[in-house]
């Protein structure tokens, strides 16, 4: 990170910390009107991405079939919107009977190679597609976070479950902000982007979400 993001992130933490108070006095879920827009954003673009991308996910069973034997899918329970839990699908990138860690590490052992580029380039998240569809996640949003985790980041991080006052997504503000979470600060540190992007949402701000999410993928897959 170079030191004018870093001074900016920085910035942004403290105007957000300092105002905390006003936030979280005023936020609430989608309108209906806002939840509509955002519904019809959803299954427009998953509609696109499934045209655009299903050479892609094809590819991606066969290679997740000849590499690690087992189920396609990784199933693992989430939370959602007001706290409410259910099934997350995502492709699995890691060997069935991994040890247990909640979070992954660089160069994790568990992770077959094409799992690591899935990873990288966040074709795993594409089986989150169904959820979507079924109405359990938006297209953006707060990521959805494993239950075990949540329980312990509302044990630890003040007003945590202010998040989950919308659905979350599959990419959002704090993905395309924020490096990939490790620990408690980091949560901490996404769930300010978190609360700014439920707090200042507009159709706008879902395209600008969207796009920056290309550019990362695009950033990170070297192109």
């Amino acid at each position: 990170m170079n030191a004018s993001l870093e001074k900016k992130d920085n910035s942004f933490e403290f105007s957000m910390r300092k105002s905390s108070s006003i936030l979280l006095s005023s936020l609430s879920g989608y309108n209906k009107k806002e939840y509509i827009q955002k519904r019809v954003v959803d299954y427009i673009m998953i509609i696109v991405l499934l045209l655009v991308l299903w050479p892609i996910i094809l590819y991606t069973i066969f290679r997740i079939k000849k590499e690690s034997p087992g189920p396609i899918f990784f199933k693992q329970t989430r939370v959602g919107l007001d706290g409410k839990e259910f099934v997350c699908y995502k492709f699995r990138s890691m060997h069935i009977n991994s040890h247990f860690n909640p979070y992954t590490q660089e160069n994790d052992s568990r992770i077959f190679p094409f799992g690591q580029i899935m990873r990288k380039m966040r074709i795993d998240e594409l089986a989150q597609f169904i959820n979507v569809l079924k109405g359990d996640m938006h297209l953006v949003g707060p990521r959805a976070e494993w239950n075990i985790l949540v329980k312990q980041y509302e044990n630890e991080i003040s007003n945590y479950a202010m998040r989950h006052k919308v659905k979350p997504g599959i990419t959002g503000l704090a993905q395309v902000k924020y490096p990939y979470g490790r620990n408690v600060y980091d949560a901490e540190q996404k769930l300010l982007y978190d609360l700014d992007y439920i707090k200042r949402w507009s159709i706008v701000m879902e395209f600008k979400v969207l796009v920056e999410t290309i550019l990362v993928i695009l950033k990170k897959s070297g192109v």
